[in-house]
């Protein structure tokens, strides 16, 4: 008898710590990443998935001081239970322009091409890119933005390349 019940009351323990209001229901603050996404972050991308969202956002936008054109800012992923930031520089003169972030045991050098196909191997990149170097931009589809790159004096025609780069992420 003991035994049964014992094993019941295990069950039951197990349950109510499972269950996401149990501790919501004694006041305890459950912690959310969104409760803690910093002041004036942009979001570029949210979309919901099982248990949850995920989220890109950028924020601390700022001039490159080391290089003209250039751009540096913090990008906010974030999803159900885990929160990445990474700092980045941009290029977002028409020459060259180019992301620089990390995949988080290297560096990542983004060759872009604004006012070129944008499909979903790319269009974080671009998001970002728009958003920092052209803030009016920020949060369009970049593929509508084919005539506004080609005033700005892009080509549409320049190859989009990725380069991992040897040394420490940052």
């Amino acid at each position: 008898m003991f035994m049964a019940s014992h094993t019941s009351f295990v069950m039951l323990a197990a349950l109510l710590l499972a269950s996401p209001s149990w501790g919501q229901g004694l006041g305890l603050d459950m912690q959310k990443p969104e409760n803690y996404r910093p002041a004036g972050m942009l979001i570029l991308q949210e979309r919901t998935i099982p248990y949850g969202k995920e989220v890109s956002g950028i924020y601390a936008i700022r001039d490159a001081n080391d290089f003209p054109n250039g751009k540096r800012l913090k990008l906010w992923q974030e999803a159900v239970n885990d929160v990445k930031v990474r700092n980045e520089t941009l290029r977002c003169d028409t020459s060259a322009p180019a992301r620089i972030t990390s995949n988080g045991s290297q560096l990542v050098m983004l060759e872009l091409n604004p006012g070129g196909f944008v499909g979903s191997h790319n269009r974080l990149s671009h998001l970002i890119w728009w958003a920092a170097c052209f803030p009016e931009q920020a949060g369009k589809d970049p593929n509508s933005l084919q005539a506004v790159a080609r005033k700005l004096g892009f080509s549409g025609n320049l190859n989009e390349r990725e380069h991992l780069l040897p040394g420490n992420a940052r």
